[in-house]
């Protein structure tokens, strides 16, 4: 039942004090008629006893507070939801902003939903095929995982989350495979980078795309991860879809949270953060993961920026202890000209074990990861001699490993924003960098893999090869 008030009070920002309610319940959408016949839209942000705090949507510039009328609607921000979701784009708000007709719903559902419960959740194990070598390869994603990417201001988390919306793909399933892209607080021409690349590559064939601008209301980017998970619980527990959500900036959406609360004039905590944010964070990755009984599954790859690449920030701080693991960008492999610039010593996906293996990925693919990463360890502490004490005091060996280094990064981390690695692409070509050491190296490899897919490059190898030549070879 649908109840008008006139006994708007106080409007401060984007909030508006209303007196005299009964009945109103937190998250309750509102109208608001301006004197103009003008409809705005608000939601119920705090109840004390008579009197409710709303949050308005397109903000409060004009609004009269005597001779505005208040309706509250008595049901939460809903959306409409059928297939027909697939291939269109849609505003904070859930509304399609891509010129095509309504959605005819067949179901709509309160996007407020609930983290999956504990009891009923499926162990996440199957291997999800990117495309990315520093993923696939070093980092596994497994389908149900959370599994966030930390990147800084200037760093190409955007091209990488294109790039992940039209290369995933959950290997050898029968089951659909669908992607639903959150947007939050993003320029003009980010929000027409995304939608342009996933028609160009036909993409968005399979996609969801919810796009909040930065000039959006605050509101919309508190809204649009909950739209877009709702989207893909339809998709994935009522359809069978496999789906990945990507959502970005996290970070925008936790300013979004800080404005708001500041508005409320909360309590803050760290660096002016609610201190509810951790929970609030979790309502949203904890809406991911497999459910035992439903062949779907939402799997999340959330990325947000660091500012000042600062990894103790609350909002990366926060999400490293819900998720599954991180993958961190790194700078100085960008300015390297380093494309994903994934820094694998700092990234971890804490479910890696249990997506690869026989039957999964290659039965090599745990040992081989062990000694790709051994190795590069041990080149990156040859390369920081080699600087203190000059090339010419390094060892044979740890001028070879100095070498392997180098090349792990422009050959294995490094590849084409186009290219779209297999697996077998990705194990073979880790098998070739490994053949730069001597089988003596090889400490983290069983004997009948080294047998299997070891292939020596010998000292003479390396001196005839020009970069060319072994970029090739490669």
């Amino acid at each position: 039942m649908v109840k008008e008030y006139k006994t708007a009070r106080e409007v401060v920002g984007p909030l508006m004090l209303v007196e005299k309610v009964s009945g109103v319940k937190y998250e309750e959408l509102v109208e608001i008629e301006l004197q103009s016949g003008e409809i705005r839209h608000g939601k119920v942000l705090e109840i004390d006893r008579d009197r409710a705090l709303v949050q308005l949507f397109e903000g409060a510039s004009g609004v009269n507070v005597f001779t505005s009328k208040i309706r509250f609607l008595g049901k939460g921000l809903e959306i409409g939801l059928s297939q027909d979701i697939l291939g269109r784009v849609f505003d904070g708000q859930g509304r399609p902003i891509d010129k095509g007709p309504e959605i005819i719903p067949e179901v709509k559902l309160d996007i407020n939903g609930s983290p999956i419960n504990p009891y009923a959740r499926n162990y996440p194990s199957e291997f999800i095929q990117t495309g990315i070598t520093g993923i696939d390869g070093l980092n596994t994603l497994v389908r149900g995982q959370k599994l966030p990417i930390f990147s800084g201001a200037g760093l190409p988390h955007a091209q990488m989350a294109a790039q992940l919306a039209r290369q995933s793909s959950v290997v050898g399933s029968k089951e659909e495979f669908a992607v639903v892209f959150g947007a939050m607080g993003i320029t003009f021409e980010e929000a027409d980078f995304f939608i342009s690349d996933f028609k160009r590559t036909g993409a968005i064939e399979r996609a969801v795309l919810f796009i909040n601008l930065a000039s959006d209301p605050a509101i919309e980017r508190i809204a649009l991860p909950r739209l877009a998970l709702t989207a893909a619980e339809y998709l994935a527990f009522e359809k069978g879809y496999h789906v990945l959500v990507i959502l970005t900036d996290l970070t925008n959406y936790c300013e979004a949270l800080r404005e708001i609360s500041a508005a409320r004039k909360e309590v803050p905590g760290r660096r002016g953060y609610p201190g509810y944010m951790y929970t609030d964070l979790s309502t949203i990755y904890e809406r991911a993961g497999r459910i035992k009984g439903k062949s779907g599954s939402i799997t999340q790859i959330p990325i947000l920026t660091m500012p000042e690449d600062d990894k103790t920030h609350p909002v990366a701080d926060l999400t490293g202890y819900i998720t599954e693991g991180q993958i961190i960008l790194s700078r100085s492999l960008h300015k390297k000209n380093i494309y994903p610039p994934i820094d694998a010593q700092a990234s971890l996906s804490r479910l890696k074990d249990k997506g690869i293996g026989a039957g999964k990925t290659r039965e090599d693919h745990s040992d081989l990861f062990n000694q790709l990463f051994a190795a590069y360890a041990r080149g990156l502490e040859a390369r920081e001699l080699s600087v203190i004490l000059g090339e010419g005091a390094l060892s044979k060996m740890d001028k070879l490993y100095l070498i392997f280094g180098d090349y792990f990064e422009r050959k294995y981390i490094n590849q084409g924003e186009e290219e779209n690695r297999t697996i077998k692409e990705t194990l073979d070509i880790g098998w070739k960098l490994l053949g730069l050491l001597p089988k003596i190296e090889l400490k983290r490899v069983r004997d009948e893999y080294i047998e299997k897919y070891f292939k020596a490059t010998t000292e003479e190898d390396l001196l005839i090869y020009s970069e060319e030549k072994f970029t090739q070879n490669i």
